[in-house]
């Protein structure tokens, strides 16, 4: 089990929703405290957790004393996806372990991940049905091309214009891909921003949990709407 850091819990009462928020490489916990912080003034009911990764970073000397979900030691376009496939059951465990103990259900969770961090969110909904409700993903993209979407979980995509070390296509093209196979998606891609978790991102963020209405919701309510009888006029009987 890794070590989270708990950014904040409900001043009083059992919290209503649970944000869980992945660093990105070389990072650790502490690098997502101000989207904690946006996250936690927006939803005061919510318990917010920033999560260390479970590995040292093993990089280039220098490179930081953080954490790392997997290796970049090598890492290609090849050996990504078995990377992320490696590190999923301990993170998926961890973010199950979360909810029990919180007592929280998989649609009132959010995994928020950046770069990284944001790779495994993205991955983990593809590879565990109803691990989360939402998914931001800050500055990342899916370690290969998804092959289904994630089903009731809307999936938010935040990147900048000008970042060089995740270039802001193959994100679109992810997202593309999902709308394609009928998933709930949305992208902003913002410009002058590189790869960083900028507070334009963030705000936008906000912004999309402020007013996004998942499909699901729309689904359950049309689902529950009732059908109301309905004589034919004497024109549409041809009378």
């Amino acid at each position: 089990m890794t070590t989270s850091v708990l950014a904040r819990l409900p001043d009083t009462g059992a919290p209503d929703l649970l944000f869980l928020l992945l660093h990105g490489v070389g990072a650790s916990a502490a690098h997502m405290a101000p989207l904690a912080q946006a996250l936690a003034a927006e939803y005061p009911q919510a318990a917010v957790l920033c999560i260390d990764a479970p590995d040292p970073f093993d990089g280039v000397p220098g490179g930081g004393a953080g954490f790392q979900w997997f290796s970049v030691r090598g890492v290609t376009e090849t050996n990504r996806p078995e990377r992320v496939a490696a590190t999923l059951p301990r993170f998926i465990a961890q973010v199950r372990d979360l909810q029990t103990r919180f007592e929280i259900d998989w649609p009132r969770t959010a995994l928020v991940g950046f770069s990284q961090g944001a790779i495994v969110a993205l991955e983990a909904v593809q590879a565990e049905p109803h691990l989360a409700g939402r998914v931001l993903a800050f500055s990342g993209r899916h370690a290969s091309a998804p092959m289904h979407a994630p089903r009731d979980t809307t999936v938010h995509i935040f990147h900048g214009l000008d970042d060089r070390v995740m270039p802001h296509a193959a994100v679109v093209d992810s997202a593309e891909r999902l709308l394609a196979l009928g998933g709930d998606v949305t992208a902003d891609v913002l410009p002058g921003i590189g790869h960083e978790l900028h507070p334009k991102l963030v705000d936008q963020a906000i912004e999309q949990l402020r007013t996004f209405l998942p499909k699901k919701v729309w689904r359950d309510v049309l689902a529950e709407a009732p059908v109301l009888p309905r004589v034919a006029s004497s024109d549409e009987l041809g009378d």
